[in-house]
């Protein structure tokens, strides 16, 4: 998952289910203006693999924050 940031500071990539539950933060912490990536291996914050369906990945920063809608098929 390829985002950027406008400008330095606290970051937070986070997955989310149909529902509105965090599945997994897959990005935490002070991040450099620019691109960066992370990857969602499918797997929520215990371990275990999620279920194929609609997923919302949810980047928070200090300007803002925007979502976009995944589909993950099997």
């Amino acid at each position: 998952l390829d985002y950027e940031l406008d400008r330095r500071g606290e970051a937070r990539l986070e997955v989310f289910d149909a529902a509105g539950r965090r599945i997994r933060t897959l990005v935490s912490g002070a991040r450099e203006t620019g691109p960066g990536s992370a990857v969602w291996d499918r797997k929520n914050e215990g371990g275990g693999h999620t279920a194929a369906g609609i997923y919302f990945v949810k980047l928070t920063t200090p300007g803002g924050s925007r979502s976009r809608r995944v589909l993950v098929l099997e």
